[in-house]
C-alpha cells in the first residue's frame, strides 16, 4: 500500500511557474560540453537541429557539449549518442548528441546513423575504417550483421552492465546539475557531487528492470530485478487503451485519475487507517474497483433486457458512462501499480546490501513527473525517510555514454576519473 495523497500549499500560479520550469530542466536536459577542462550540461538554448519524428527519431532538444557513434538497442528503444564539434569554435571538445528510436524502426536509426557518417567523411576526410559505431544491449546482437551491412563501418559490441556503470559514473562526477530528487512536495534539488560515490544501487527501468549493485569503478554485481518494467505498461495499456506510444500512455496518465479503478484504504473503512499508518487515499489493491464496477454494470443491462445470453459485445464494450472510469484512469493505475513495485523491490535491495544511495535511470522514467514522485514515495516510505531516490537529467541513455566513454581521448573530463585505456 502506498500513500498517494494530492499535495497541498503555494498558490496555483506560483505552482504553475515554478512546474514549467521543472519540466522544460527535466524533459530538456540540456546539451553536455566537454573539453579538456571539463563538462557542463548547455542550458542557454542552444539546440543540434531537430531531426524530423518523421524519421522515426525523437531527438532530446538539448545535448551534452563534449572534447565516434553509441547506440544502445533494448528491446522497446533504440539510444543513440553521437559527437559534433562546435560550429565555428576553435576550442578542443564538442557536443554530444542525443536521439532515440523505437526498436521497430530500427531501419530508420540505422538510416540516420549512415547519414551522420556520410557529413562526418565530407567534413574531416575520414575513410570509414577510422570510424566505429560503439554497441550495447540486446540489439548490438540482434542487429550486428544489419549494422554492418548498413553502415559499412566496424560495429564494437559492448558489455551492458559494464557500460551502464561506466555511464552513470560519469554522470555522478562529471557532470554538474544532472543528479536530482523529486517529490511533488518538494519538488527537484540537484545533488551534490560526491568524491567517493561507491558503494549505490543502480536500478535501471527498461523493458524490464535490472538491479545493479556497483563497489567500484569496475566492480559489479546484479544483485536482482522484475519482469514487470516499461514493456510491462507498454504491453498492457497498448491492449486496454487507444494510445500508440509510450509517451501517448503517460500522457493519459497525467489526465487519469486512479481512484476509479483502484481500491482504496478509504473505500474499504470509509477514512483513514490511522493505527497502522494509513491513510484514505493509500492505495489497498490496484485495479481493485474494475470487477465490481463490472459485474455490476453486465447485472444492470439483464435487468434492463440489454444483454443477450452470452453476448460477449455487450459485457466488454461498456461504455464510460457506465463503469465511471477511462483509458486515462487505466493508465494512471498501471504506472503507479509498477512504480510502486520496482520502488518496494529496489528498497528492499538496498537493505539487504546495505546500499544508502539508490539511483534511478532508463528509459521508463522519461522525466515524468508521475513516475518519480511515485519511487521517491515508495524509498521514502520504506525507508522511513532514511534513503532518496536519486534521478538524472539523462537518464535513458546511460549505457550509451558508457559505450562512448570506453573510446574517449586521453586526458579529458573534469577530475580525469577514468583510467586511461592502454595504448
Amino acid at each position: 500500500m502506498v500513500d498517494l495523497g494530492q499535495p497541498t500549499g503555494s498558490p496555483p500560479s506560483l505552482v504553475k511557474a515554478e512546474s514549467t520550469a521543472i519540466d522544460n530542466t527535466i524533459t530538456r536536459p540540456g546539451a553536455v560540453r566537454i573539453n579538456v577542462q571539463g563538462a557542463f550540461i548547455a542550458d542557454d538554448g542552444t539546440v543540434t537541429p531537430q531531426v524530423s519524428e518523421d524519421d522515426g527519431a525523437v531527438h532530446d532538444s538539448r545535448d551534452i557539449r563534449l572534447p565516434h557513434h553509441t547506440a544502445v538497442i533494448g528491446g522497446s528503444l533504440a539510444k543513440l549518442v553521437y559527437f559534433s564539434r562546435e560550429p565555428d569554435s576553435k576550442e578542443l571538445g564538442g557536443r554530444l548528441n542525443f536521439l532515440k528510436f523505437e526498436t521497430d524502426r530500427i531501419e530508420q536509426c540505422l538510416e540516420f546513423i549512415h547519414h551522420l557518417k556520410t557529413k562526418q567523411q565530407k567534413l574531416n576526410g575520414s575513410q570509414p575504417s577510422e570510424l566505429c559505431v560503439m554497441a550495447t544491449g540486446g540489439g548490438a546482437y540482434k542487429y550486428y550483421d544489419r549494422m554492418r551491412e548498413v553502415l559499412g563501418v566496424e560495429v564494437l559490441r559492448e558489455d551492458e552492465m559494464e557500460c551502464l556503470i561506466i555511464g552513470l559514473d560519469f554522470f555522478i562526477t562529471e557532470i554538474p546539475n544532472e543528479v536530482f530528487t523529486y517529490s511533488e512536495t518538494d519538488p527537484m534539488h540537484y545533488a551534490e557531487a560526491r568524491a567517493d560515490i561507491y558503494p549505490y544501487l543502480l536500478v535501471n527501468i527498461g523493458s524490464g528492470v535490472s538491479m545493479i549493485k556497483v563497489s567500484g569503478s569496475k566492480k559489479y554485481q546484479r544483485i536482482g530485478g522484475t519482469s514487470l518494467g516499461g514493456g510491462t505498461l507498454w504491453g498492457l495499456l497498448s491492449l486496454l487503451t487507444g494510445a500508440r506510444t509510450f509517451d501517448d500512455m503517460l500522457g493519459m496518465a497525467d489526465r487519469g485519475d486512479n481512484a476509479a479503478v483502484d481500491m482504496l484504504v478509504g473505500d474499504i473503512y470509509g477514512t483513514d487507517y490511522g493505527k497502522i499508518g494509513l491513510k484514505s487515499s493509500t492505495i489497498a489493491s490496484s485495479f481493485g474497483k474494475v470487477y465490481k464496477m463490472k459485474r455490476q454494470a453486465e447485472s444492470d443491462a439483464e435487468d434492463d433486457g440489454g444483454l443477450a445470453n452470452g453476448d460477449r459485445a455487450q459485457v466488454s464494450g461498456i461504455a464510460r458512462d457506465e463503469r465511471n472510469f477511462g483509458p486515462e484512469d487505466m493508465s494512471r493505475s498501471l504506472l503507479y501499480a509498477i512504480s510502486n513495485n520496482i520502488g518496494q523491490i529496489a528498497y528492499l535491495q538496498s537493505e539487504k546490501h546495505d546500499l544508502k544511495h539508490i539511483y534511478f535511470g532508463g528509459s521508463f522514467i522519461r522525466g515524468h513527473r508521475q513516475t518519480m514522485n511515485t519511487l521517491s514515495y515508495a524509498i521514502k516510505f520504506w525507508s522511513q525517510g532514511e534513503k532518496k531516490a536519486y534521478f538524472l537529467r539523462h537518464e535513458g541513455y546511460l549505457g550509451a555514454v558508457g559505450a562512448f566513454l570506453k573510446r574517449q581521448p586521453r586526458n579529458w573530463g573534469r577530475r580525469n576519473s577514468f583510467e586511461e585505456p592502454n595504448r
